[in-house]
């Protein structure tokens, strides 16, 4: 790979990395080209985005943009890398679990994952990942504590109107 081209991958990743505010680095060594392909077809259909890189590569686009904001990855970029960009924060971990249950494999290891600024470093991490609360799942439980004292109210005044009517009725 000449000079021109490490730039255009830095750049190619630099985007990513602006584009969204979640992201795993992963590690694929061993994984035959099959699984990758599956795990590839996976995030695609999930509307995740899988990229494999060098890891000084990875580490150039995240010192370019910001260095200090990235700091806590640099240690997970060892070995062979692939990223999963998404904007869904579970997303990523969802799949690395599915896929590791179904085909009854170790990889791939999650190294880290950055959240939304906050940084998850280790395979340890990936359980509570998979539930972790998306933006919309949060809005829907506020929405519905909301909703539940006006429908109690509401409930509460249809039946003391029911009760009136039943009374005036006799």
């Amino acid at each position: 790979m000449n000079k021109t081209q490490k730039n255009e991958v830095i750049e190619v990743l630099k985007e990513k990395f602006s584009q969204y505010n979640n992201f795993y680095i992963t590690d694929t060594e061993s994984l035959t080209v099959e699984q990758v392909s599956n795990l590839r077809r996976t995030c695609f259909d999930k509307n995740v985005e899988m990229k494999v890189a060098k890891n000084t590569l990875i580490r150039k686009a995240l010192e370019s943009l910001d260095a200090e904001k990235y700091a806590g990855v640099f240690d997970s970029l060892h070995n062979v890398t692939a990223l999963m960009f998404s904007e869904n924060p579970k997303e990523p971990a969802l799949i690395i679990s599915s896929f590791r249950k179904k085909g009854n494999v170790e990889k791939p290891v999650l190294k880290a994952a950055f959240i939304n600024g906050d940084i998850y470093s280790g395979d340890n991490n990936l359980k509570a990942l998979t539930q972790i609360k998306t933006k919309n799942e949060l809005i829907g439980e506020v929405i519905g504590l909301l909703q539940s004292p006006a429908k109690r109210v509401l409930a509460g005044l249809l039946h003391h109107h029911e009760k009136q009517a039943e009374a005036a009725a006799q």
